[in-house]
């Protein structure tokens, strides 16, 4: 098996969502950070991204049909080199927007990583995921620096993936896009709607009281 589907947006683009959707449309499983945190097999491949050794993307995603969210995400220049057939879906909303969601969950918790009582094997994976991600900053950023790097991925993606290669998509959009670029059947069901707020501190045990 290898990946169909190459996720580029960031996290809190709807990525949540569109993992559910292509699992419906039959393009899973999708691989997404909570696959990282819930797979015991994952974790070891980050390990090493994380020290800087290359790894075998086909490893990395063994059993995997598509990825969207990060840490993948960080990845999807080499993903698609290394999957010359997948499709690549670049999840966007408006950065305003964008940033209002990523700095109530995911900015707010590299700021309270350190106070969060996680089980020891979730703190190893957000240590790493912290060379990863953070490059070592470890401590959330501001808006004008996210939203540059979120404008810098944006713009990247375009340039680099060919336009017959790429869907850049809105999961408010809904089903039609998202089916179209994939050639399948619109499914009879509404579009997943996941990932509030609630849900993603629901993953470390609840929101933590103050930032």
């Amino acid at each position: 098996m290898s990946l169909k589907v190459i996720g580029s947006g960031f996290g809190r683009t709807g990525t949540m969502s569109t993992k559910l959707a292509l699992e419906e449309l039959g393009f899973g499983p999708c691989h997404h950070m909570v696959e990282v945190m819930q797979n015991p097999e994952q974790p070891a491949h980050w390990a090493e991204l994380a020290r800087g050794t290359e790894v075998d993307w086909a490893e990395v995603f063994a059993g995997y049909t598509s990825q969207v969210d990060n840490p993948g995400a960080v990845y999807w220049h080499e993903l698609s080199i290394a999957f010359p057939e997948a499709k690549v879906i670049h999840t966007e909303r408006p950065e305003d927007d964008w940033w209002a969601s990523y700095d109530h969950t995911i900015n707010r918790f590299w700021q309270n990583r350190k106070v969060i009582a996680l089980p020891p094997p979730v703190q190893a994976v957000f240590d790493n995921m912290d060379k990863i991600l953070m490059q070592g900053g470890d401590a959330g950023l501001d808006r004008e620096a996210a939203i540059a790097a979120y404008r810098a991925n944006n713009a990247r993606v375009r340039e680099v993936i060919p336009a017959d290669r790429l869907l850049v998509f809105n999961p408010a959009e809904g089903w039609s896009p998202l089916c179209r670029f994939l050639g399948v059947d619109i499914p009879k069901s509404d579009f997943p709607r996941s990932n509030a707020r609630s849900e993603f501190w629901n993953l470390f045990g609840g929101e933590p009281a103050a930032a």
